[in-house]
């Protein structure tokens, strides 16, 4: 394990994979971009700046195809799903990246990336066409962990290609398609160039992290990283990369049809509990996507959320040592989760002995360790009581709590009968109570 110190003091550099923008997004794209907010969340909370850029790649063969079998212009088509994209990482609470460039508006630094390894000898130019010449760089295959005659890297031989491990930079113009002028022919960029062009054009040649999926390990991150040190840039001081959401063991992807669409997910759970659920496993555990653990996950947020809403006016503390540990500790979001729920049963627990001091005091450390999973229900991003009914929901709530909080007191006290009468109070105005070991919960029946 190797410890991490930004390279440039006070500020830590990320560049994140984004989407290739050919369809509506799923838990499963979302998933990346909510580890990278609690990792970005947790650096600044530990006194970091954080330059976060994350790409958009608006040119892709899936983007063209998808485009034309809908009868729409490539650009539109991308543009309306970037849209869709960005929807969905605000709805989950991610915060907006320093930069979100798109591969289109960075030809001009592509150009010059190739130019120079033309120069140094590492890509070559054939019929419109560019390569990276795997065989020029040593250190090919060090980041995947494989042997350079052992990879495939997954597109056609290519008529101008020399050697077939060889990798496509630049791809010659054809009918139909976008193009750009290079000194080389008309074309478009392959996949890989494109990142390695955003990342130091805004990061500079050598920066903290790159992330991405675990899927991008090979051919993408391990061609970004040849191409860009290649040139004579340092590039990724460390990369990280999260596992998959899947359905039955696989991928969840478009194209095995096993997707679960933000749209229709965020139609049966709220926000922050689709969010809790995907960011307490490690980011480097596979999700296997269920029902029921989506919803006990969202039961988990409920337990949270009813304490805070118990302890009242609360104001946001320090974080625990154990907290600290655990997120320092490659980013361990299941054990801080598990510090969490424990400092969440004390808390409980202080409320129903009636010790308000030591239940604000806990609840002040909640509120910091849930404000840093980008998950505070009392923040003005999550709480329930936001909008036109905003109102009306803050006075349910208030009595609601203030009768829970009476019968949790009376139950202290061994006066039994005062805390069923506060109850049956509660039941009278359609609200069910269930004791649980985390406390009392409460929803509104159904009529």
């Amino acid at each position: 394990m190797r410890e991490f110190h930004p390279a440039v003091s006070g500020t830590a550099s990320i560049y994140v994979c984004g989407a290739t923008v050919q369809g509506i997004p799923h838990i499963g794209h979302v998933r990346g971009a909510l580890n990278y907010d609690v990792l970005r969340r947790w650096l600044v909370h530990s006194g970091l700046d954080v330059l976060l850029v994350r790409n958009v790649t608006d040119i892709d063969d899936k983007i063209l195809a998808k485009a034309a079998d809908a009868g729409r212009p490539w650009w539109e088509w991308g543009a309306t799903h970037e849209r869709a994209f960005e929807d969905a990482y605000d709805q989950l609470g991610c915060l907006p990246p320093s930069i979100a460039p798109r591969a289109t508006g960075h030809v001009t630094q592509m150009i010059e990336l190739m130019q120079r390894l033309i120069d140094s000898g590492h890509a070559y130019a054939s019929g419109g066409d560019v390569y990276f010449s795997v065989k020029s760089f040593d250190d090919y295959g060090a980041l995947s962990g494989q042997r350079p005659d052992d990879m495939q890297q997954g597109e056609s031989l290519g008529e101008g290609k020399t050697d077939p491990r060889d990798f496509t930079l630049w791809k010659a113009a054809k009918p139909g398609e976008p193009s750009w002028p290079t000194p080389w022919g008309d074309g478009r960029p392959g996949w890989h160039l494109e990142c390695s062009a955003m990342a130091t054009t805004y990061l500079g040649p050598q920066f903290d992290i790159h992330g991405g999926g675990i899927d991008l390990i090979f051919p993408h991150h391990e061609n970004e990283r040849a191409q860009s040190n290649a040139a004579g840039d340092p590039f990724a001081r460390f990369w990280l990369h999260n596992a998959w959401v899947t359905l039955s063991g696989e991928k969840m992807s478009k194209s095995l049809g096993n997707t679960v669409a933000m749209p229709a997910m965020l139609a049966k759970y709220r926000a922050p509990e689709l969010r809790y659920y995907l960011i307490q496993p490690h980011y480097r555990s596979n999700i296997e996507y269920s029902d029921g653990a989506l919803s006990e996950a969202a039961t988990g947020y409920r337990r949270v959320e009813q304490f805070l809403r118990r302890a009242g006016a609360v104001t946001i503390g320090q974080v625990p040592a154990e907290f600290a540990k655990a997120l320092d500790d490659d980013l361990a979001t299941p054990h801080a989760f598990a510090v969490l729920h424990n400092t969440v049963r004390e808390g409980n627990a202080a409320l129903d002995s009636a010790d308000t001091s030591k239940a604000l005091d806990i609840a002040a450390s909640v509120r910091a360790m849930v404000d840093v999973l980008g998950l505070d229900p009392l923040s003005a991003r999550w709480s329930e009581a936001s909008g036109a009914d905003a109102p009306y929901k803050q006075a349910l709530s208030d009595i609601v709590e203030g009768l829970l909080n009476e019968r949790q007191e009376a139950r202290a006290a061994r006066d039994f009968a005062r805390a069923d009468a506060a109850r049956d109070r509660l039941l009278q105005a359609g609200i069910a109570v269930e004791d649980t070991p985390d406390g009392p919960k409460w929803t509104v029946k159904e009529a």
